[in-house]
This record gives C-alpha cells, structure tokens and sequence, in this order.
C-alpha cells in the first residue's frame, strides 16, 4: 500500500521517445518545408538552391540561438514578396545581378536585426499595429496569389500589380492551358480536402503525386511547365561584389525586410508561447537568433528567414517536445534534396503554384478585417494598408503601413487623455469619477490622472489639458497628479512637471505628485532644488490627507 495515495505517480518521457517525437515532428516539418521552398524561391525570383540554403541555416542556427521549442525558422511568403519588390525596384541588369542584391540585402538585413538586439529594441514589431499588418497580409497575399494565375493556367503574363495581371488573363483567355489548369485546380482542390486530416502533410502528398505524373508522362506534350533541371551545390561562403552606394542603398531598403521579419516572428512565436505557459520568450534573445540566422543566410547565399505561422504551428501539432525537432528537419530535407535532385526537377510548375495559393489563402480570409468593422476600431487603418499594397506595390505599401502605424501612435499621444479621481465611499480608493458619479470629491483639491505616460511628445498636450480642467474648478487649491502610468520621465516631462510647478506656485496653488515610481522622485528631487520636497507621495489617498493639511495655509 502507498504510502501516500494521494501522490500519483508520474512517468517522465524517456530520452528515446523525446528523441523520436522531435523526429516525427521534423519529419512533418520537412514535408511542409520543401514545397515551401520550392514556391517561395519562385516568389523571389532565385533558385531553389538560395532557398534550401535559407531553410537549412534557419533551422539549425535557430536551434542553437532561439528560445521557442516550436518556431521554425525558414523563408516565408511576406519576406520574399518584399525581398523581391525591393530587388526589382534597383533595376538589376540581370538574373545574377538580381541574386547579388538580394543576398546583400539578406545580409543588410541580419546586420540590422543584430544592431537592434544589441540595442534592446527587442519589441520593435509594437511599432505596426496588428491593424497594418491584417492589412499588410491581406493584399500581400492578393498580389502573391495574382501573380501565380498565370502559373496555374500556363500563360505568359507580367504585369506590375494585381489589378492588370488580371486584365491581362482575361485578354489572354485563349492562350490558357486546359491541362495545366486542371492540373493546377486539381491539386488546389486535393489540398483543401486534404485539410480535414490535420497530420496529413497535404503538401508533401500533393507534391509526390505531382512528380509521378509528370514521371509517368511528358507533360511537355501538354504544355504544361516543369521547374526543370535544379542546380544544388554546397554552398559558399561569399560577400557579393558591390559599389558602397548600393549597399547604402540596401541598408535603408533592409528597414522595411527587417520590421516584416520582426513582426511576422515575434507575432508567431508569442502566440505559441502563450498555449505552453513554462515556455517563456526573451524578445532581444529572439532578435538575436534572427538576426544570425539571416546573416549566415546571406553569406551562404540563401533567403531571407523568419518564423512563419504555418510551419511553427505545424511542428507544435506535430509534437515537438524540443528544438531538436528544427534540425531533424533540417537532416530529413537535406537528405532529401542531396538523393532526391532529379524528382525536384519533375515538379509541375502549376503545383507550385497551387502549393503558393493554398499557403496563402488563409490571409484572404476578411474575417480580421470585418472584426476591426464591427468593433469600429482602427478599420480605417487598415483599409489604408490593403490600398498602399495594392496600388503602390509590396515595398512602398509596406513602408507606408510603418508611416500610418506611427501617424497613429502619434495622434493618440496629441489627443491627451487626463481622467478626474474621487474616492470609492471613504475606501482610501480611487477611481474615475466619470463612470462612478456617486464617488467623494472634495472643494479645494482636484484629482487628476493622466492615462498615457509622459514624455516628451506627450507632457505638453497632458499638461495643457491639465490647465483646462483646473480652470473649471474656481474654488481647487491643491492639484493632484496621479503618475501611476509613468515609469520615468524624460528630460522634456521633468523639465514641463517642474515649470507646471512654479507656475501654479505664483497662482497661490500647490502641486502634488502621488504614484511617483521611485525614478520619478529622484529625478525631480534632483532637478528642482527642493521644490517637491515633502509634494511626491506612494499613494493618491496619501496626497489626498496631505492636501487637507495644507489647504488652510494656502489663500
């Protein structure tokens, strides 16, 4: 008998079945990443050898760097649209030229995400709202998804956006390919079926069928379009041969590449985290690994490299149970291209594009965009994001969704907020007296709570509202400020608290700071000779007995 039952016993998993879980995770992984691959090398623009080389250093530097057990590493849809609008907004001459930018551009970019963690700015993807990037993602994915129909139905069409690529199929219409059309709808419509199966690698099932057909027939007799010969070397270690003003140039274009990879990773591997409460995330420890990963990237010539939703979200179902999972992944598609070249080579061209379509039509969904609508919240926003891509294309869209996201931070700190506090039924709490009417109020002091932090793009307008509404009050001797949403201030807010200060003092007023987090109070204590001296309390309810004591000394 136990001898105490009410203990269960617990059997950890064995080092043998955490090893073979992570290498049947990696083995789903793999599946996923191949077809993913091939299509995103095509959305760039380079071979599928830049684009094995990106999965390949993703996953394993990843590994070694990265705090997440679930994040895959590896290129993703939105890195290579923007990757190849900004090589072809420079006007290379020609394809080699082209694969020269864009790993210079990888390289400008890891460079960037390195600067950005040494720096701490860890949190940079708060500075696009998910708003911009729903919008973002909803018309990269238009654009990406227009640009494969002509793909799918084996017609020759470039067109520089979404809107004429489509005139032009419809002008072309004779010129379609009944069979690369079937072939291509065919295997779009077995990857939607396939989806009720979650562990079913639809894409990896989808691409085998594809390379048996085109093994069994010539597809050429058909006009349907193979990827054709693939040329897979080890890679290099290399610095593209470049003028110093383009690599300028690419610094300031790796901006908009560096805020997508930010962006798009932190917002995958936060979002797993939170379902795994013990796996905790460090953003600059992320930034980091990122920032490495992209780097020895673009010295091996490969891909820009992000942590996409679909294959992290993949390998977490699959049941990773470490990072481990990202480099038997990494072994599996290794093998796989080293002894599997020439069934790389049968691949129809209308299955990648289908596996392209399929990948992305998640984000075509409007159903984040009608959210927004219905909460009457920043859907204007986004609106304004889809039409920047659209119209403007995939770079300077997004480089427009980072202005509109910034135009809003900066609007919300120009409408200052400040909150009237009365005291909850003589509790020593105190809450906004707009949404609880019955709270106390007192003749001679006013309570006010500025609800955004001050700052130096933000004190003035805090301080003038401030001004307005202690003018409405003729009989207010003593101010209260309550700085609880403060962590620090800034040399500008010191510099208007302590003026707000005298100016009040020669108005026969008193200044009360209560909430002043430590840093606060030793600043001003510094800065102001004495002047808040005994004024800066833990508490609002400490001000507030303060300011009764005070009040009959003041005229």
């Amino acid at each position: 008998m136990d001898a105490n039952p009410s203990v269960k016993d617990t059997v950890s998993p064995t080092p043998s079945w955490l090893f073979l879980a992570d290498v049947i995770a990696g083995l789903s992984v793999a599946s996923i990443l191949l077809p993913e691959a091939v299509a995103y090398a095509a959305i760039a623009h380079l071979s599928i050898q830049h684009a094995i080389t990106a999965v390949l250093v993703g996953l394993i530097c990843y590994a070694c760097l990265g705090g997440s057990q679930f994040a895959v590493v590896a290129p993703t849809s939105s890195a290579a649209a923007l990757m190849a609008a900004v090589v072809l907004s420079l006007q290379p001459i020609d394809e080699g030229a082209a694969a020269s930018l864009g790993v210079a551009l990888v390289i400008m970019t890891g460079i960037g995400l390195l600067a950005f963690a040494k720096a701490g700015f860890g949190r940079l993807s708060s500075f696009v709202s998910r708003p911009v990037l729903r919008g973002f993602s909803f018309a990269l994915a238009v654009t990406i998804i227009t640009k494969q129909l002509p793909i799918l139905l084996g017609v020759q069409i470039h067109a520089p956006d979404p809107f004429r690529t489509v005139v032009a199929l419809f002008n072309h219409v004779h010129e379609w390919s009944t069979w690369s059309a079937s072939i291509g709808c065919g295997a779009l419509i077995l990857l939607r079926l396939l989806k009720r199966w979650p562990t079913v690698p639809s894409a990896f099932v989808v691409l085998v069928l594809g390379i048996a057909l085109s093994y069994v027939t010539n597809l050429a007799d058909f006009q349907v379009a193979v990827v054709g010969p693939v040329q897979i070397t080890p890679p290099n270690l290399d610095i593209p041969q470049l003028p110093l003003e383009k690599w300028l140039q690419l610094a300031e274009l790796a901006c908009g590449l560096l805020v997508i990879i930010v962006a798009e990773s932190w917002g995958s591997i936060r979002s797993l985290s939170l379902n795994h409460h013990g796996n905790t995330i460090e953003p600059n420890r992320e930034l980091f690994a990122l920032g490495t990963a992209n780097l020895v990237s673009g010295l091996f010539q490969g891909m820009p490299v992000g942590a996409g939703f679909s294959a992290s979200t993949a390998n977490e179902q699959a049941g990773a149970l470490s990072k481990w999972a990202g480099v038997c992944a990494a072994l599996l598609l290794l093998s796989t291209v080293v002894f599997g070249r020439k069934w790389i080579e049968l691949i129809p061209e209308p299955i990648v594009a289908a596996a392209v379509i399929n990948a992305l039509s998640h984000a075509l969904s409007p159903r984040a965009i009608v959210h927004l609508w219905r909460m009457d919240r920043d859907q204007y926003l986004a609106m304004a994001a889809i039409c920047a891509v659209l119209v403007f294309g995939v770079l300077h869209g997004m480089l427009i969704g980072v202005g509109l996201s910034l135009a809003a931070a900066i609007r919300s700190f120009s409408q200052p907020l400040v909150r009237e506090l009365a005291e909850l039924d003589h509790t020593r709490d105190y809450v906004d007296y707009e949404n609880h009417p019955n709270a106390i109020t007192y003749p001679t002091v006013l309570i006010l709570r500025p609800e955004e932090p001050l700052f130096f793009a933000s004190v003035e307008g805090i301080l003038a509202e401030v001004q307005r509404r202690l003018k409405a009050r003729d009989d207010t001797k003593i101010l209260i400020l309550s700085l609880e949403e403060s962590a620090n201030l800034d040399s500008t807010a010191a510099e208007c608290l302590i003026e707000y200060a005298n100016e009040l003092k020669q108005q026969d007023k008193m200044l009360l700071l209560a909430r002043a987090k430590d840093p606060i109070s030793q600043l001003l204590l510094k800065l102001a000779n004495g002047q808040f001296q005994d004024k800066l309390f833990w508490s609002v309810a400490d001000a507030v007995a303060y300011a009764h004591k005070r009040s009959a000394d003041l005229p």
